[in-house]
């Protein structure tokens, strides 16, 4: 294992995020694709100093609405909730997406992440749900 690869994979810990079915079968079509996919983008671009990890998921979410890439972006929502941003700051960050990416994308991306940006509890990034308002944890986390 990579020094690189290991950082990622403490990237994506600290945001909450385990690997999934959906990084589980890259793996399986190209083992080496799916450890890239993690040792580059999080091993070597999020770990910098220069921004602090919550600023590139919001960063991150803007990007994933600007192209369209919904899963990426429910995963990047999530993280981007979990270090702190708000509902209504990560609304406001892919309402933005409209200027340059066009109202599709921006509309497309909010109505992906509907669950993530309305509910009244938070985000469980390990099993991708919504945690209840009253606070109960995830069954399945």
């Amino acid at each position: 294992m990579t020094d690189t690869y290991r950082r990622g994979l403490d990237t994506l810990a600290r945001a909450g995020n385990k690997p999934d079915g959906a990084q589980n079968k890259l793996a399986e079509v190209s083992p080496d694709f799916a450890r890239m996919a993690i040792a580059f983008p999080y091993g070597e671009i999020f770990s910098r100093s220069q921004l602090d990890v919550k600023t590139r998921e919001l960063l991150a979410v803007v990007a994933t609405a600007a192209l369209g890439a919904l899963p990426q972006l429910r995963g990047h929502v999530a993280a981007a909730l979990h270090f702190g941003w708000s509902q209504a700051e990560v609304i406001e960050a892919v309402m933005q997406t409209a200027v340059f990416a066009g109202f599709p994308a921006a509309t497309n991306s909010l109505t992906a992440c509907h669950d993530l940006l309305v509910s009244g509890g938070d985000y469980c990034a390990p099993c991708q749900s919504t945690v209840s308002a009253d606070g109960q944890a995830c069954p399945r986390a």
